[in-house]
C-alpha cells in the first residue's frame, strides 16, 4: 500500500512538472508571438525599461565597483607572488568580461527586477486586472508581459556593461591609485589580452542568454501564480532560486562551448 502510494505521487509529481513545462513553453511562443505588437506602442516598452534597468542602475553600478576593487586588491596579492603584478589589468578586464560581469549582474538583476516583476504581475492576477482586460478584448500578454519580458532582454546586456566598465575602474582604482602598479602595464596589458570577440562578445552573449532566462521566468511565475497573497509570495521566492539555479547552469555550458577551443 504505502508503495503504491509512493509511485502515485512520484507519477503526481512528474506529471505536474511535464505541464509546468509545457505552460511555459507555450507562455513563451505567446509573448513571441505577441511581441510585433509593440511595434505599435514603444512607449510601454520605454516605460518597462525606465522601470526595469533605471531603477537598477544603482545597485549595479556601486557592485560593480566594489566587485571591481575587490577583484584588484585580490588579483595583485596572487600575482604579486610570481612578480606578475603587471597584468593586473588584464586579470581584473578577463575577470569581469568574461564571468563577473555577467553571472552578478544577472543574480542581482534577478533579485531586484525579477522580484518585483513577478510580484506585479501575481498581484494584478490577484485583483482580477488581467481579467478585466480579457474581457474588453485586450490581450494580456501582448499589453503586459511582452514589454516586460523585452525590457528584461535589453536591460540585462546593458547593465552588465555597466556593471564590467565601472568594474575595471575600481581595480584600476585600487591597484594603480592604491598599491602603485604601473598605470601604462594595467591598460596595456588589458589592451592586449582582451579579444574583442572571444572575450567581450561571449560575455555579452552570456548576457543576452541570462536577460532572456530570467525575464521570463519571473513573468511565468507571476502569470501561473494563484491569485491569493501567499501564492504570490511563494512565486516571488521561486523565481529567486529558479533564476540563480538557471544562471549558473547556464554559465557552466555557456562557458564549455564558449572557452573550450
Amino acid at each position: 500500500m504505502k508503495l503504491h502510494n509512493g509511485l502515485s505521487q512520484l507519477g503526481a509529481t512528474l506529471r505536474d512538472y511535464i505541464e509546468s513545462i509545457g505552460y511555459g513553453a507555450r507562455t513563451f511562443l505567446s509573448v513571441l508571438a505577441a511581441s510585433p505588437g509593440l511595434l505599435k506602442r514603444p512607449r510601454l516598452l520605454i516605460e518597462q525599461l525606465h522601470f526595469i534597468g533605471n531603477y537598477s542602475m544603482l545597485i549595479i553600478t556601486l557592485s560593480g565597483l566594489f566587485v571591481g576593487m575587490v577583484l584588484g586588491l585580490q588579483g595583485y596579492y596572487t600575482l604579486n607572488k610570481y612578480g606578475a603584478e603587471q597584468s593586473l589589468g588584464l586579470l581584473v578586464a578577463l575577470g569581469l568580461s568574461r564571468e563577473l560581469g555577467p553571472v552578478i549582474t544577472a543574480l542581482l538583476f534577478a533579485g531586484r527586477a525579477g522580484t518585483s516583476l513577478t510580484a506585479e504581475i501575481g498581484l494584478m492576477k490577484a485583483g482580477e486586472q488581467l481579467s478585466a482586460m480579457e474581457m474588453m478584448a485586450v490581450n494580456p500578454i501582448q499589453r503586459v508581459l511582452a514589454p516586460r519580458f523585452w525590457a528584461g532582454v535589453i536591460s540585462v546586456p546593458l547593465l552588465a556593461s555597466v556593471f564590467s566598465a565601472v568594474g575595471v575602474f575600481g581595480g584600476y582604482l585600487v591597484g594603480v591609485q592604491l598599491i602603485g602598479v604601473d598605470n601604462g602595464a594595467f591598460w596595456s596589458q588589458m589592451q592586449d589580452g582582451v579579444d574583442i570577440w572571444k572575450d567581450i562578445y561571449n560575455g555579452f552573449a552570456k548576457s543576452v542568454v541570462f536577460g532572456i532566462a530570467i525575464t521570463f521566468i519571473a513573468l511565468y511565475q507571476g502569470y501561473e501564480a494563484q491569485p491569493t497573497p501567499e501564492d504570490v509570495a511563494r512565486a516571488t521566492t521561486r523565481t529567486v532560486v529558479i533564476s540563480s539555479l538557471m544562471i549558473w547552469w547556464l554559465d557552466f555550458m555557456m562557458t564549455a562551448l564558449m572557452f573550450s577551443k
